[in-house]
């Protein structure tokens, strides 16, 4: 079975450097670059399956958001924000010298490369916003809030499986197998247990968002939307408690008129595992 490489690119925030890991699947040299961005409390390996996919096709770079996987911490936990992350993925891509660019970013990995595809002479050329968009409802950032950052330690790798299916019960139906080869990389090990694979500060940020704060920032991310000018792919779960039909359908109607495709029996966020999930990805991305 193929497997991915693991480097690692220094990258500059307020208190000096960090080192942010990437896992590369594919060819280095090939022109078309794949760039896969995870989740909130998530990191690169969730992105497996689907690299396996494109990897015959594009040089995939599936990064660690700065505190999660293989990549530092920041000593500044307030640090911990999305231009932050653009600024990192900035470096990265000069890098990696893509000649052309893709991206695919689910939930918060949506949102950095909605912030990189916005930006005057972006190198994004095509936009897979993965379950996310400009207007975040509040609930799903409640209910994440109930346990991220939260301490919490497994004595196996069984047990650890078990607590992350029943906070993620939304990512939609998966065999056993496909769950445990989701929860491997999540687990960093501590003695003679687990604990999480990311900082437990990256809540501290998080925690600091309001009702008023969220649909205060509606207004700055449609802005940054309605700047984008690739072709985008849209990827909804039918059942997503973050993005709603309603936000979906707008995406479609202005800035670059997403193409919007809904998974049934899946709410935030599709895992991009499933077949109908990959192909998905794979036809808009590969189209000429």
């Amino acid at each position: 079975m193929t497997e991915p490489r693991l480097n690692h690119v220094q990258c500059l925030d307020a208190r000096g450097l960090h080192r942010m890991a990437y896992w590369e699947w594919g060819d280095a040299a090939n022109p078309r670059v794949l760039v896969c961005v995870h989740g909130l409390s998530r990191q690169g390996r969730d992105f497996d399956t689907l690299a396996r996919a494109m990897c015959g096709d594009c040089h995939v770079v599936c990064p660690d958001v700065v505190g999660r996987g293989q990549s530092d911490c920041l000593v500044d936990p307030m640090g911990y924000q999305v231009p932050a992350y653009v600024a990192d993925m900035v470096t990265l891509l000069a890098r990696l010298a893509a000649s052309e660019l893709h991206w695919v970013g689910t939930s918060m990995g949506g949102l950095i490369g909605l912030g990189l595809a916005s930006l005057p002479g972006t190198p994004v050329r095509k936009l897979v916003l993965n379950d996310v968009g400009p207007v975040i409802q509040y609930e799903a950032i409640a209910r994440i809030g109930t346990y991220l950052g939260v301490p919490v330690r497994w004595a196996s790798i069984d047990a650890a499986a078990a607590y992350l299916l029943g906070i993620s019960k939304s990512f939609g139906p998966h065999t056993p197998e496909q769950w445990r080869a989701l929860t491997r990389p999540m687990l960093k090990a501590d003695g003679d247990g687990f604990v999480p694979h990311y900082d437990p500060a990256i809540a501290l940020p998080f925690r600091t968002v309001t009702p008023e704060l969220a649909a205060g920032s509606e207004a700055a991310l449609w802005a940054s939307y309605d700047r984008v000018s690739c072709p985008t792919l849209l990827l909804r779960g039918a059942e997503s408690d973050l993005l709603t039909a309603a936000t979906a359908h707008a995406m479609t109607q202005r800035g670059p008129r997403a193409s919007l495709r809904e998974f049934a029996g899946v709410g935030h966020a599709p895992t991009l595992i499933a077949p109908e999930q990959i192909a998905a990805v794979r036809e808009f991305l590969l189209s000429p």
